[in-house]
């Protein structure tokens, strides 16, 4: 099973990203999922479902330590028909 997940950490910060963001950001770089892009608003990663289930492991502990007060993510089944 394939997996998308797309995630944000708050608080904000318009002028430069948070330790929390970047927290949450190295974790999906270094989880060899697929079609990972992140921006200032947003993040989405692509992979096998045991890779990205880990990584939001580790991106919601790395994150909250590092400040975040909120994380929201969404994690959708890809590449399949869903009824």
């Amino acid at each position: 099973m394939r997996l998308r997940v797309e995630f944000t950490t708050e608080p904000f910060d318009l002028e430069e990203a948070p330790a929390h963001a970047v927290a949450a950001r190295e974790v999906i770089q270094r989880a060899q999922l697929d079609a990972v892009d992140v921006g200032p608003f947003g993040n989405t990663a692509e992979g096998e479902a045991g890779r990205v289930l880990a990584a939001v492991a580790a991106l919601l502990r790395d994150s909250l330590e590092s400040g975040a007060t909120r994380v929201s993510l969404q994690v959708n089944v890809i590449g399949e028909e869903t009824p």
